[in-house]
């Protein structure tokens, strides 16, 4: 017995000794401050090492190697190290022993060191892991889940297993930080409805917890983009955050930021201005190719000329570096920044030569859009490109990536279309979607156009190839039985083809399907009646129902968009005092969620319709309001911002014309002579015979003036006066000086004359020749908004406005001159 006793102390104590040189060790590890000190204790410690030590001292590796800069890592030194691959043995080997945190960390830190998927001790910590999913903490879930999106596992049974948890366990999860990456990694394989419990529940988390980190926030983006989903309300919340953290973004989070926004067609200005404050003063810290092309993306599009000056030379002298996809950053950025310097674009073209061949087809695609936009002028490089469009084009069996090639392909230079083209695309178009075939055949139209094609009956080729092509297009909406899927295809569809052939039976469809308008469609409705510029009455009232009686639903800037249509389109729906009462009644107690330009927009869309909300004008109009404006403009793209400053101007004139009570002074002056002297006022060959026969009735010249300027900055076509009896008013007997060019007076402004009283009695006659642009594009030809409000404030300065239609002055009815005469003289003198 005494023996036995001696022996059991002799081992209990080998094994206490074992276990403290063990925490020794564990501390010896956790306390390395270099990647050599790591391997040290390895290369020494090899037989006493657990699985805890192994999957400690890779986390270790790991946790080093983050702490430096992103291009100061030497992942590649770490993963040839002898003893690094004397950990992965050891860690194989172990596997079944270790812990499932430990499992998941150790996964997560060989991935983040670049071990490639097919590493043997990858497939094991997957598969371990894998079989214990079940019993995996939430933390511990999510962080594998994060492995296995990295690992581009997105469709993979595994992920489906995860997703299931998700689910039942939804309720419990009260981190956002788990909850982004659950959601990301799971984002392939979900429904539609668990997509907005997730989303749901992401809502309430970044409501509840004060402080979020911006990647959380970046998460839930990335998730947005995944489900290919624009949810505003997430967006606006996460966009807070990012403001909030501003300090803590560097030049990675703010171009991925801007990137996902993009990409989820979300725009906040503060951000804007918050990263080009950010960006203009560390721009000298970016000098590795990845970052500066990041700041080439991010900043560019904001920049002022000094530092836009900048960026270009640098961008040129580093060009050599730049690898394929920061070049197609750096092109689709001067795209965006509408940039065509020369010296750069010439400089990435000859550098583009040694990238051709790493490029993927729709990424060939995009660079061939750019260049072409760009004017390029490097023939070799869009004889290469060509001959790789042609390459894909005859291996593809992708109808979406079909109809991209073709459609880039008729963008090209001086193309001659060969008969494969037109084989592949006739192969493709059962399959194709509305967007696909609107491609195809607006490059087929524009093809047969300019004559590009070349062989034996191409011609006949080519109609039966666009009947085809119709037929397939009637066939795809007339089968369609679900709004809402329709609705995703049309945002896409556009021009000439569109236009002449789908428009009206797309609208029929629409109408058929009425029943299934609601509140979440409202909006991709109200984009596609937008663009049609066609007024149908069913349409408009359902939707103006379903507004009213779902305000709340709605998000503030989408309520912009269904006004928007309503005022262009210049349409009353049968309740229409309580459908703008209750739009403008929702969007003033919701002005703080829209951005200054919104609103903006937003009050002259009212106008337009004859609303003035007094809060809405008083927050426009006020300097503070109008400064904060300003700095905004700086960053938006130009589009936008000629669009504001030109609502902002017709906002201002139609509060000082309809509401003097708000004592709003009229301060656009300068803007619209700025704009008035950088346009020229072309006369075309219909005003020019109009103006002819305007002379010949009124006895001379010198009775009217053409393109003229009044008061508050309109532009009017032609202008006469005629005194108590009808009788026209010479300009020259009050000494008007009339400049012309021709026989046609030069554009006049209401300061030449002073803007002189009339004689008792007198009339001043506003004569406006409208074209096709003023009217929808339905059997109605219903006066737009933008019209209407013209007339309705030219009255206002004292005018009697005629208004002469294209289409009656175009018509059989007036195909004569004497027929055109009596007309213009009816109009003018007001006879019946």
């Amino acid at each position: 017995m005494l023996c036995l006793r001696q022996v059991c102390l002799l081992t209990l104590r080998r094994y206490q000794a074992r276990a403290l040189c063990s925490d020794v060790l564990l501390s010896q590890i956790n306390g390395c401050t270099h990647e050599d000190e790591v391997f040290n204790l390895v290369g020494r410690n090899k037989a006493r090492l657990s699985e805890k030590h192994v999957g400690i001292a890779l986390n270790m590796l790991w946790q080093l190697q983050k702490k430096r800069p992103f291009l100061s890592r030497t992942s590649d030194y770490v993963r040839n190290h002898s003893q690094f691959l004397a950990l992965c043995v050891l860690a194989e080997n172990k596997v079944e022993l270790m812990e499932d945190e430990v499992i998941v960390d150790t996964l997560y830190s060989i991935l983040r060191l670049n071990v490639e998927d097919h590493v043997s001790l990858t497939k094991v910590l997957v598969t371990e892991a894998w079989k214990r999913l079940e019993r995996l903490s939430l933390p511990c879930l999510s962080k594998f889940s994060l492995c296995l999106y990295k690992q581009h596992r997105h469709f993979s049974p595994i992920i489906g297993q995860v997703a299931h948890i998700v689910d039942t366990k939804l309720d419990s999860i009260q981190d956002i930080r788990i909850l982004s990456v659950l959601m990301i990694s799971i984002s392939e394989v979900i429904t539609e409805s668990f997509r907005d419990r997730l989303l749901h529940k992401a809502e309430q988390l970044l409501e509840e917890e004060l402080e979020v980190h911006f990647n959380y926030a970046r998460r839930i983006l990335q998730f947005l983009q995944n489900v290919k989903l624009r949810y505003h309300p997430v967006l606006e919340k996460c966009n807070r955050i990012f403001l909030k953290s501003a300090s803590h973004l560097d030049i990675h989070s703010i171009s991925h930021i801007f990137g996902l926004y993009e990409q989820l067609g979300f725009g906040s200005a503060e951000f804007r201005l918050i990263a080009k404050q950010l960006l203009s003063e560390a721009i000298d810290d970016y000098y590795d190719p990845e970052t500066f092309a990041k700041l080439f993306f991010s900043l560019g599009p904001l920049a002022g000329p000094k530092v836009r000056e900048r960026l270009l030379i640098t961008a040129v002298n580093m060009a050599e570096e730049f690898s394929s996809h920061q070049i197609l950053m750096i092109l689709k950025t001067m795209q965006k920044m509408k940039c065509r310097n020369s010296h750069l674009l010439k400089k990435m073209a000859s550098v583009l030569h040694k990238h051709l061949g790493s490029y993927h087809v729709l990424q060939l695609v995009k660079l061939t859009q750019y260049l072409v936009v760009l004017h390029c002028q490097d023939v070799e490089l869009f004889a290469k490109l060509k001959m790789l469009l042609l390459g894909y084009l005859k291996s593809s069996v992708i109808p979406a990536d079909t109809a991209a090639v073709i459609r880039v392909l008729a963008m090209l230079p001086s193309f001659q279309v060969e008969e494969m083209i037109i084989n592949k695309a006739a192969a493709a178009l059962p399959q194709c979607r509305l967007h696909h075939l609107n491609c195809i055949a607006t490059a087929l139209i524009k093809w047969n156009h300019h004559g590009q094609f070349h062989w034996q009956n191409s011609s006949e080729l080519c109609a039966k190839l666009l009947q085809k092509l119709n037929d397939c297009a009637f066939q795809r909406l007339q089968k369609a039985n679900n709004l809402n899927l329709l609705l995703e295809e049309l945002p896409y569809v556009n021009g000439e083809w569109f236009e002449e052939v789908l428009n009206e039976e797309t609208l029929a469809m629409c109408q058929h399907l009425i029943d299934q308008i609601t509140w979440a469609n409202v909006l991709p409705l109200s984009f596609f009646l937008i663009k049609s510029e066609h007024r149908c009455p069913a349409l408009f009232d359902r939707i103006a129902s379903v507004t009213v009686e779902n305000i709340d639903k709605i998000l503030t800037s989408e309520i912009y968009f269904i006004l928007f249509l309503f005022s262009a389109l210049n349409y009353d729906p049968p309740d229409n005092e309580e459908f703008f009462k209750s739009c403008i009644q929702h969007l003033t107690s919701n002005l703080s969620h829209l951005e200054n330009y919104h609103l903006v927009l937003l009050g002259h869309v009212l106008a337009m319709a004859g609303y003035f909300p007094p809060v809405l004008i008083t927050t426009i109009f006020n300097v503070s309001f109008l400064s904060k404006l300003d700095a905004e403009l700086k960053v938006l793209p130009d589009t936008v911002k000629q669009r504001v400053h030109s609502s902002l101007m017709k906002l201002n004139r139609a509060v000082c014309l309809e509401c003097p009570e708000f004592h709003i002074p009229w301060f656009h002056e300068p803007y619209c002579q700025r704009v008035f002297h950088n346009s020229m006022s072309q006369i075309n060959a219909q005003r020019q015979h109009i103006h002819r026969m305007l002379t010949e009735i009124l006895g001379g010249s010198h009775y009217s003036r053409v393109s003229v300027l009044t008061p508050y900055y309109y532009e009017i076509d032609f202008e006469c006066v005629l005194d108590v009896n009808k009788k026209p008013l010479s300009y020259m007997a009050q000494n008007i000086a009339l400049g012309s060019v021709g026989d046609i007076p030069l554009r006049h402004d209401f300061k030449d004359e002073g803007r002189k009283a009339l004689p008792p009695g007198a009339q001043r006659i506003a004569l406006e020749f409208l074209d096709s642009k003023a009217f929808s594009k339905d059997y109605s030809r219903h006066l737009k908004g933008e019209p209407a409000v013209k007339k309705r404030h030219l009255e206002m300065l004292g005018y009697r406005v005629v208004q002469i239609p294209h289409f009656e002055w175009n018509s059989m009815v007036l195909s004569t001159k004497s027929e055109q005469l009596e007309y213009l003289r009816q109009q003018l003198y007001g006879i019946q």
